[in-house]
């Protein structure tokens, strides 16, 4: 399951934007229940208007989304890499995500103080930024102790020491280790340490409701810098989202368009970031259930069956394929057989976005 981490200063309305996407989440997809693991922790459904076109040609039972998880990072202020607003806890949980979620002030309101008592993103980016790489400086120069020790007498101690000494200078001014080019090598030698500032970042431009279909000055700021980290920047609105959730499915499709939008911020921060981790959707379907599996870019067939179980990859023979524009025209899979459209696919197949797939293997 893809888990996200949602950070930001206080007052930026991270935690408004937080409790209304999973508020939506849970409305959109009634059958698949919100799951609150903690308190700052909530499991939704991946919104995918395709899952309910598929459960009514197979006129399955059940329909499963995929699943995402966001976690609420709160008490991220100055200092917080020394601990300061329970710093260290919330810097644990983030290391764990896939990627983050960065949610900076782009809205006027006098009636919600600013810590800083300004509206600057570009400011609070900065802030954000420094204690996450002091964080992992901290942390690798920890690491560079031990390994130094070890590297006299293990090569793959000496690769691991290599690897940390070319972060070390970067952080040390402030900049993600994420501008530091790796190999995939490079990369499994210091996974394990989940630093914050090598995740994929993707900026949440907050705004009023006025400004939710073009943005500000604000957030033409915001894009510079993201543009600079090779960063993604979504406009959201924690207001717009905390009024959908107010309102009767039926009628929120409505008000959005009154905005000059067309989807809320659940969709758009999930599609980011797939988008940014280059992820992929796949269909399994049949009279017991409909389900949407998320896979990597270029997983092979068996792979994609191992999502499912190990078994599946591991005894893997073939996959009856079909896409999903396909089985849609033809209203049926007989019908998309008949119509040669479904296809065997081996083992060397490259699973594209949107295959509706039934996996044949050896237990």
């Amino acid at each position: 399951m893809l888990r996200a981490g949602i950070v930001g200063l206080p007052n930026v309305g991270k935690s408004t934007l937080f409790n209304a996407l999973v508020a939506n989440a849970k409305a959109e997809a009634a059958n698949f229940p919100f799951c609150t693991i903690e308190p700052n922790v909530g499991v939704v459904a991946v919104p995918d208007e395709r899952l309910q076109v598929l459960t009514k040609i197979s006129d399955s039972v059940e329909t499963i989304p995929a699943r995402v998880e966001f976690v609420d990072i709160a008490g991220l202020v100055e200092g917080a890499s020394k601990g300061e607003g329970l710093g260290n806890q919330f810097l644990a949980n983030i290391r764990e995500v896939d990627a983050i979620v960065h949610v900076v002030r782009c809205f006027d309101n006098d009636d919600i103080i600013h810590v800083a008592g300004s509206v600057d993103p570009v400011r609070d980016i900065e802030i954000i930024n420094l204690e996450l790489a002091l964080s992992d400086l901290a942390q690798i120069e920890r690491r560079i102790d031990r390994v130094r020790k070890q590297a006299r007498t293990s090569k793959e101690a000496q690769a691991e020491l290599d690897v940390l000494e070319k972060l070390v200078p970067v952080l040390n001014e402030g900049k993600p280790a994420r501008q530091v080019e790796l190999n995939e090598e490079e990369e499994l030698l210091i996974k394990v340490l989940g630093l914050l500032t090598r995740k994929p970042v993707i900026y949440g431009a907050n705004v009023s409701e006025d400004d939710l279909a073009s943005g500000n000055a604000w957030v033409d700021r915001v894009r510079e810098v993201a543009k600079q980290e090779n960063a993604q920047v979504v406009i959201v609105s924690a207001q717009v989202e905390a009024e959908l959730v107010e309102l009767p499915e039926e009628d929120r499709a409505e008000f959005l368009e009154s905005l000059g939008v067309i989807e809320g911020g659940l969709k758009s921060l999930i599609r980011a970031t797939y988008d940014l981790l280059g992820l992929r959707t796949y269909f399994t379907t049949g009279p017991k259930e409909t389900r949407a599996w998320t896979i990597k870019a270029g997983m092979l067939a068996p792979q994609a069956a191992g999502v499912i179980h190990s078994d599946f990859e591991r005894g893997f023979i073939r996959a009856e394929t079909v896409a999903y524009k396909d089985l849609v025209t033809t209203g049926s899979m007989g019908a998309a057989k008949e119509k040669g459209l479904v296809r065997s696919e081996g083992k060397d197949y490259t699973v594209q976005e949107g295959d509706v797939m039934l996996f044949r293997f050896n237990v």
